[in-house]
């Protein structure tokens, strides 16, 4: 009980950083009620004004997907949006993730599982991350279902195990281990932004793809600063440094190098093929068509929103372990999203309808899904707005000093 104490805390202070009077927002499947309850308790010890906590059961979720009229899909119902709007108007919100049963909709119908998403409110609340209007975070639960994914046997204590150390809650002093963290990854996105980089390029295992960026792009990491000042780091575990592409200049071919859980389904060697900013092809031996559907939401899902990079420093990687969790999985090597561009994270962010931040190279969508394609056989090239060409990462190591 000590240790779901001490993670709670983590999330409500360091993750979501909930501020005195704050109305905090708790989202959380069933199976991770044990943990929701603890961040109940640990916001209102922050000082929390009131905890809303909902409960989100994916059985529901795939029995809309599997008997629900084709409509229903994309449809954002009037009170789940007001709720999102509550959570803007001032309050903080926490997200608590993990599949207990990564294959829970392996066996419908792929289109219908990757359609399937409230499309109005999916678009404001990536323009609210985008607007930096609240602070929040994402945490994970270990559940046996994923122990069993991950180990062939529920060892919950396992996972449990592994977990702790991607979080540094195995730290005497977590909360002074994430501020050495969260330094660091600043450092290297300040090196990374001396570089002034006009792409980056991804090569082996299958692999070979060059991602434009934007002149505005600006490398971040380590957290995330809302417009009303507060710190906060929207996702435990983070490892990344990242930016914002030009969406219109990515060609080439990228593989996966790490399944993909895409809410339900597992996604098994993806491969995209990109030409003019745009995927044209996908292949996959599993979950191909939730992909294409995903693709399919709206005209910028075909391209991308974000690169990030992470080298073989970090902690969740140093497991060895496929989380079947993209919350870790990309916190365990280098990573892109096909969908809507990480607007805060240019120098500038520019102003207009998504008609028009597309015109400029900002990528706007219902979607975000980021998916891995890094590790030890791909090296990472940044060029130069010169044309010079600067190693990045290297068998999985850091080639920029630290």
């Amino acid at each position: 009980m000590r240790r779901l104490e001490r993670y709670a805390d983590l999330i409500v202070g360091v993750g979501a950083n909930v501020q005195p009077g704050q109305v905090v927002f708790v989202t959380s499947p069933p199976e991770h009620a044990d943990l929701a309850r603890a961040v109940t308790r640990s916001a209102y010890r922050a000082g929390a004004r009131f905890v809303d906590l909902a409960y989100a059961d994916p059985h529901a979720r795939r029995a809309m997907i599997e008997s629900a009229p084709e409509e229903v899909l994309t449809e954002t119902q009037p009170w789940s949006l007001a709720r999102l709007e509550g959570a803007l108007d001032g309050g903080a919100q926490i997200g608590i993730i993990g599949e207990a049963e990564p294959d829970l909709f392996a066996d419908l119908d792929q289109s219908r599982v990757g359609k399937a998403r409230p499309v109005e409110q999916a678009r404001r609340s990536l323009a609210a991350v985008n607007n930096r209007e609240l602070n929040w975070t994402l945490a994970a639960h270990p559940t046996p279902g994923q122990a069993e994914a991950m180990f062939g046997e529920p060892d919950v204590e396992r996972l449990w195990e592994a977990v702790a150390y991607s979080v540094r809650l195995d730290e005497p002093d977590p909360v002074a281990a994430w501020s050495e963290h969260v330094a660091r990854l600043r450092r290297l996105a300040a090196q990374l932004d001396d570089l002034e980089l006009d792409a980056v390029r991804f090569a082996g295992a299958g692999t070979d793809l060059t991602v434009g960026l934007l002149d505005g792009s600006r490398w971040l990491g380590g957290g995330v600063v809302t417009q009303a000042g507060i710190h906060h780091v929207p996702n435990l575990p983070t490892e990344e440094v990242f930016t914002c592409p030009d969406h219109r200049r990515t060609e080439g071919v990228v593989r996966s190098t790490r399944p993909l859980a895409l809410g339900g389904t597992v996604v098994r060697d993806l491969e995209l093929r990109f030409d003019g900013g745009r995927v044209v092809d996908v292949t996959a031996s599993t979950g191909a068509d939730a992909v294409r559907a995903e693709l399919e939401v709206d005209d910028g899902a075909a391209a991308l929103g974000e690169v990030a990079l992470v080298d073989g420093s970090s902690r969740v990687g140093q497991t060895g372990l496929t989380f079947f969790d993209t919350l870790f999985d990309e916190n365990a090597t280098c990573h892109i999203a096909y969908g809507t561009g990480v607007v805060f994270a240019l120098a500038e962010q520019p102003q207009g309808t998504p008609e028009e931040l597309r015109g400029l190279g900002v990528n706007v969508s219902a979607v975000h899904t980021d998916f891995m394609i890094g590790g030890a056989e791909v090296a990472v090239d940044g060029i130069g707005r010169d044309g010079r060409v600067v190693p990045l990462i290297r068998e999985d190591a850091w080639q920029l000093r630290d």
